[in-house]
């Protein structure tokens, strides 16, 4: 099959939705199918950078994302490139203006075209302090989707919510785990020295972009609670963004470890104890994966990946979602039983063990075909 990704992320960025598409694309191809991506240019690469299976748009910068960009128009662009390297199917990955251009020129060539729903957008409204405008974006993705022959979404939770804002022919694309890179057999004792944790003492991790729509507050009101009842413990926080001035001075006694990547970011999960992520935004959450493979104790809201995952009280910790005081109250139970988490930890790494990417891929590619094959129109 010739499957063509349009995305406006894609590595060199880093974020979930970029490392996520990478991990399909290289599974698709090392499943023997064909894989051209269509992504805008980041701030980060030459003017004149080209790259095997990949076009690259102009783009502009993202209102509040520093480094990132979001691709710009380009309808008769991609008409003429599809009908020069025609595709048996595209996915449009994102939403955006080049997302839209895409939906249109493959209209134009009458190419197949399915979608995916990678980001809460509308619920981040409310975290930038324009919750006016969350019915008016929830509007912009149902006819976004609902004009592609599939919409896939991580996460059963989140298809039961597109199918309320009436989005409709929603499938199951899951997410995997490299559980060759994040493993507990990463830890560092020197990491941990140098954040001032003997082999013994506690380190309670954060790992996410140090933006509002984390419930960052809660993060730092976390920490603060660990350090409070384990005095000697240590609060790091691993990510960038727009978040993390304000909160390291607020916080000059947390670590902030900026972002890591590969084998640095498979250190730090693993040289960790604990790992506290209290978004309430996500779509799946790799990072609660990722921490479940390096063999964490995990305290997450449930729903998404740590609903899908987490068992209360044997591989992690669950609260009820979105609620301060059930997250705090967890928490506390959590160290409370910091004596069970060798066991817990070992059930986590177990668990990550099982979620292998190559089935997630198959599954998807049998939907592809289908959509594909389907007749224009239906």
């Amino acid at each position: 099959m010739k499957l063509c990704i349009v995305t406006e992320t894609y590595p060199p960025e880093v974020n979930g939705v970029a490392m996520t598409l990478h991990r399909i694309t290289t599974e698709l191809e090392r499943a023997g199918h064909e894989v051209r991506i269509v992504r805008p240019r980041q701030s980060s690469e030459a003017q004149n950078a080209s790259y095997t299976n990949e076009t690259i748009v102009s783009g502009l910068p993202l209102p509040g994302y520093d480094g990132l960009r979001f691709g710009l128009p380009c309808r008769h662009k991609l008409r003429t490139l599809w009908e020069v390297d025609r595709p048996d199917i595209i996915y449009v990955a994102t939403e955006g203006p080049l997302g839209q251009s895409a939906i249109r020129a493959a209209g134009d060539g009458a190419i197949p075209v399915v979608s995916g729903f990678h980001t809460n957008f509308h619920e981040y409204m409310k975290h930038y302090k324009l919750p006016i405008l969350a019915n008016m974006v929830q509007g912009f993705l149902r006819d976004t989707h609902n004009k592609t022959r599939r919409t896939f979404a991580p996460s059963q939770d989140v298809i039961d919510r597109l199918e309320a804002m009436g989005i409709t022919d929603t499938r199951l694309l899951g997410r995997g785990v490299d559980t060759a890179l994040f493993s507990p057999e990463k830890r560092a004792a020197a990491l941990r020295q140098r954040w001032g944790v003997g082999e013994d003492g506690l380190v309670a991790l954060f790992v996410s972009r140090l933006a509002a729509e984390k419930n960052i507050p809660l993060a730092a009101e976390a920490f603060q609670r660990v350090r409070a009842l384990v005095p000697s413990a240590a609060c790091v926080f691993v990510g960038d963004g727009p978040e993390r001035a304000k909160l390291e001075k607020a916080h000059p006694d947390f670590i902030f470890a900026g972002m890591q990547q590969g084998e640095d970011l498979a250190r730090h999960y693993a040289s960790a104890d604990l790992f506290i992520f209290p978004s309430v935004t996500e779509t799946f959450g790799n990072v609660v994966t990722e921490a479940l493979a390096s063999g964490l104790a995990t305290l997450a809201y449930d729903y998404a990946a740590p609903r899908r995952f987490i068992r209360n009280g044997e591989n992690g910790f669950l609260a009820d979602f979105d609620k301060r005081e059930a997250f705090l109250q967890a928490l506390e139970c959590a160290l409370e039983r910091r004596a069970s988490w060798p066991a817990i930890r070992a059930e986590a790494r177990k668990t990550a063990e099982s979620l292998g990417w190559e089935g997630i891929v198959r599954k998807f590619v049998a939907d592809l075909e289908a959509a594909r094959d389907e007749p224009q129109g239906v």
